[in-house]
């Protein structure tokens, strides 16, 4: 997904090196081998969680020192992307809250999720797309914005009628 895939036993555990800084160092061989390019979305932190079996404090860490060493930028909700601040990023990069609830969306559109029926739940959706609560409540948001879905507070989301869903059914 993001190049070469470094396995957790690369990290010098024992060592004195601080283990963000030995992510952030693997991280950065792949921006200077060309593997991620300037506009990129660097792994995010569910990613470096998973990847490297470390925490979420230590995967905050990594994207907190590329960004000291000047190899990254962070927009708020959207991630960590390559390049200094206000660098353009690629084209293609659409924020991942966004494409969570685009499949979502087509899972509704297709009939695997009924009209007032449950979509997954915060949790799975975190396993499922290794993504923060953060980002899969933006997703939940983006989804009501839409009008394909609805929430009842401590109940959980649940599929609109067609009729409210979004005039352009092809979002």
């Amino acid at each position: 997904m993001y190049g070469v895939v470094y396995n957790s036993g690369v990290l010098d555990r024992e060592g004195p090196v601080p283990i963000y800084k030995q992510v952030a160092d693997l991280v950065r061989d792949q921006i200077e081998r060309g593997q991620l390019q300037a506009g990129d979305p660097v792994p995010s932190e569910a990613t470096l969680e998973k990847e490297y079996d470390i925490a979420r404090t230590t995967a905050r860490r990594v994207a907190r020192e590329l960004r000291e060493q000047g190899l990254a930028y962070t927009v708020q909700g959207e991630g960590t992307f390559v390049g200094p601040p206000g660098a353009p990023r690629s084209p293609k990069t659409m924020p991942i809250y966004q494409k969570i609830a685009g499949e979502v969306a087509a899972n509704i559109k297709n009939g695997d999720i009924p009209p007032n029926r449950a979509i997954p739940g915060e949790k799975m959706m975190m396993r499922q797309y290794g993504v923060a609560k953060v980002t899969v409540r933006q997703a939940v948001a983006y989804l009501r914005e839409q009008g394909w879905v609805f929430t009842v507070p401590y109940r959980g989301t649940y599929v609109n009628s067609p009729e409210k869903w979004p005039i352009n059914r092809e979002s």
